[in-house]
């Protein structure tokens, strides 16, 4: 039996630092928390320092037992759990639960997995550090408190099943008002003036623009009148040498941001795919906003600058970390190995690789410098003056290998273009001939919706959450059904252009597609209800600044500086009290909105959060004839829906013919547009609008999907026609009604008897009913609401 037991958190971890250590060290994985806070109510003693009761779920005892038994026979056992407080926290729960004595414990922490650093951590141990598990405790306490206090408020006022958190909260309120200020956004146009000029020389042409804009069209035409008849110099010529720096290692937040503009990775993914390349020893620890290097990075990344491109391309930099809650002193996410420019693992992990080594290199690399060359062309029939730049790259320096991108969708399109270009050579007072000159109108844009990264940099920004928690806030208000993440189509708009064209001013129209969104946040109508009914009854909550005032908070209590009980019974009184008041005084949450009547009937058309969301109704509920009702369509929103969009809805369902004597019909469900034939479903492809749907292309869509269907199963069982083997995502399975049934590993699906399909079936998972969860749901809110009710009454 080896003398010491090291406990990490993951398996692959486990298996890299084992090659490390020698026969005396056996290491194993905890698979991460191995115990939680009871599911019930009494999780959490408020009236007794808060102290909680916790439990190891059913898929952690195995572990629990088999770690127990292996740190009764070890002399020492080594908690190697990450290094941030969520690690720290790991490491006591460890203690705690496998009943561990200080004396033959130590916790070692080390923020990149090479033998090096697992040897120097093992020779550097300390002890359990409490101020670090406080603060996670306190994070964790005060999140509980607020999910359970907060959800059956929401239950009873606003909708069952909802749920609220404290960080999330936030989020959803920052996507809301980012919506409001869309939707209040009014476009405002102008012209903007772009002239070719030629030099004379050869076919030298380049580009130059008018710095100011004009409001009116006419002003805009008179300008490009005037310069009809007028002669062209350049009145000023200015060089000037300029510099570009490169940015400072990834931070977490950072990596978030430029994976999703550069890879097109979500926020999640990215941190799955950092946590396989630091298991894997190939990275350093990916939870941190320090954008420090240690000296031995620095040094490793100077010795591969100078080895691979010489020494002009290397010049040292020691970034500091400017964010003001910025945790415990890691350093930034850097290679392991600078030697390595890339790695052999799948695709992901290579090119998320890639990245933290370019970013990591470029911040010890020389600066880019360039030449800018601003050129002034005077007009001698307007005040005006045209300006043309352009840009010489006279040493690359760290663009050799890295550029960062920016979240300015539209930077370089409309506005910038042609910044950068290479002007051919000018002298002031040269004449220069008018080759084109245009006029195009051009809109001011609205504020941009959040993607998953700026939404990461807005949050950090208002110092609110922490490495740890962007990835999960993210996913929980999207999982919440508060958030989604999705492509909008553009709508088409009209422009005008005009152009000097055979010694006259002419004008064109032209269209544009505007207001196409891809992979950002939008909110849902019961997102906007519950931030709003939040904001009105739970100010602190969804507040900003006390948000940032308690992540301030927690680093406090990290640091010694506050005690964590202290800190929880400051917010949970007054909390507790909002939420008794609120329980008993506050009105439903109410999103209804009049639209106008019905031109047919005559009757009110409303809109509202329904029981399976947002729909339009016509009529009331106390009429004698039963209110109609449809669902809104993606894209439409309670708050901006109109009555022509509205009544547009109530065309479907609508007819489109006949197939096979059975009659086809278009409509819109849960799922999408579809269309009915004879009992079954069809989906609508993407992009079709299920008003312009024909005989023709419902017939195709129908006998396409049966033509997949029929290529998907292999075998139809003569003794039951239910009984077949289809062709599934994972390879082959049988379908017995409703049923899914795994075929046993290494058995010859042509050999499968229907003997074997009932012999299987009787062993494998029966459908779960929905009913029994709906039912246990319902169960579960009738006993928070009851305690609830009797926690007041004490």
């Amino acid at each position: 039996m080896a003398k010491n037991l090291l406990i990490v958190e993951s398996p692959a971890k486990a298996k890299t630092i084992e090659g490390y250590l020698g026969k005396d060290f056996l290491v194993k994985s905890s698979y991460g928390h191995i115990r939680d806070l009871v599911k019930t109510d009494d999780a959490i003693d408020t009236a007794n320092k808060f102290q909680q009761r916790y439990e190891v779920p059913s898929d952690k005892k195995a572990v629990v037992s088999e770690l127990k038994k292996l740190a009764k026979q070890a002399e020492t056992v080594w908690l190697a759990s990450d290094e941030d407080r969520e690690g720290e926290a790991i490491s006591w729960h460890l203690f705690e639960t496998l009943g561990l004595k200080e004396d033959k414990t130590k916790r070692i922490v080390f923020h990149e997995i090479t033998k090096p650093a697992i040897l120097r951590a093992i020779e550097a141990p300390r002890q359990i550090d409490y101020n670090l598990v406080n603060a996670q405790q306190a994070r964790r306490v005060l999140d509980r408190l607020v999910g359970f206090e907060l959800s059956p408020v929401l239950w009873r006022k606003v909708k069952p099943s909802l749920s609220a958190g404290r960080v999330q909260s936030v989020a959803v309120r920052l996507i809301v008002e980012r919506e409001r200020e869309i939707n209040k956004f009014e476009a405002t146009a102008s012209f903007k003036i772009t002239a070719i000029f030629a030099t004379g020389k050869g076919k030298e042409l380049f580009k130059a623009e008018l710095p100011q804009r004009f409001d009116k069209k006419q002003e805009a035409h008179d300008f490009l009148e005037a310069c009809l008849g007028a002669s062209f110099e350049i009145s000023s010529l200015e060089k000037k040498p300029s510099k570009r720096n490169p940015a400072a290692p990834f931070t977490t937040s950072t990596l978030q941001q430029e994976a999703s503009r550069k890879l097109g990775f979500s926020v999640a993914r990215t941190m799955q795919v950092a946590q396989r390349l630091y298991e894997a020893g190939h990275i350093t620890y990916m939870r941190t906003d320090s954008v420090n290097l240690s000296d031995t990075a620095i040094e490793a990344a100077r010795a591969e600058i100078v080895n691979a491109y010489g020494d002009k391309y290397h010049k040292q930099r020691q970034y500091r970390t400017k964010s003001a809650g910025a945790q415990e002193a890691h350093e930034a996410i850097r290679p392991t190995y600078f030697s390595h420019h890339s790695v052999d693992v799948d695709s992901s992990e290579k090119r998320l690789y890639e990245l933290i080594w370019k970013r990591a290199i470029a911040s010890q690399m020389s600066e880019a410098e360039f030449e800018k060359t601003t050129a002034k062309i005077h007009i001698s029939t307007r005040a005006e003056e045209f300006v043309a730049n352009g840009e010489i790259m006279q040493f690359d320096g760290f663009l050799k290998v890295y550029m960062e991108s920016t979240d300015d969708e539209h930077e370089g399109i409309l506005d910038n273009e042609g910044d950068n270009a290479l002007l051919p050579p000018l002298a002031k007072g040269q004449v220069l001939q008018l080759n084109d000159l245009t006029a195009t109108e051009r809109f001011s844009r609205p504020p941009a919706r959040f993607t998953e990264a700026s939404l990461v940099k807005k949050l950090e920004e208002l110092g609110i959450g922490r490495p740890s928690t962007y990835a999960p806030t993210i996913s929980t208000i999207q999982n919440r059904g508060y958030v989604v993440k999705e492509e909008r189509e553009g709508r088409e708009r009209h422009y005008d252009v005009l152009k000097v064209q055979n010694g006259a001013v002419i004008e064109e129209k032209k269209t544009e597609m505007t207001g196409a969104e891809r992979n950002k946040m939008f909110p849902t109508d019961i997102g906007m209800l519950v931030n709003d009914f939040l904001l009105q009854h739970f100010k602190g909550i969804v507040d900003y600044h006390f948000t940032a005032k308690v992540e301030k908070e927690f680093d406090e209590i990290a640091h010694g500086a506050k005690e964590w009980t202290d800190m929880l019974q400051d917010f949970y009184g007054p909390f507790h009290e909002e939420v008794q008041d609120t329980l008993e005084n506050a009105d439903r949450a109410n999103s209804e909105r009049e639209l106008g009547v019905d031109p047919v009937s005559g009757k009110p058309i409303s809109v509202r959060v329904g029981k399976f969301g947002p729909l339009v109704q016509i009529g009331a509920q106390d009429d004698e004839e039963k209110p109609r009702f449809a669902s809104l369509r993606k894209g439409q929103m309670i708050e901006t829906i109109t009555l022509e969009d509205a009544l547009e809805l109530f065309k479907l369902p609508k007819k489109v013919g006949l197939f096979e004597d059975k009659e086809m019909s278009v409509a819109i469900g849960r799922f999408g547009p579809y269309i009915r034939h004879n009992s079954a479903f069809y989906s609508l492809p993407k992009g079709l609008d299920p008003l312009d749907v024909s005989e023709e292309q419902a017939i195709t869509i129908i006998e396409e999907k049966r033509q997949k269907d029929r290529d998907k199963v292999i075998r139809v069982f003569e003794e039951n026609e239910e009984a077949q083997i289809e062709n599934g995502r994972w390879g082959p399975f049988i379908r017995l009604g409703k049923q899914n049934i795994k075929i046993p590993k290494g058995t010859e699906v042509e050999k499968i008897t229907y003997a074997d399909v009932l012999k299987w079936a009787e062993t494998a998972p029966k459908p779960k009913k929905a009913a029994g969860a709906k039912t246990t749901a319902t169960k579960a809110t009738k006993a928070k609401t009851t305690k609830a009710k009797t926690t007041k009454k004490k």
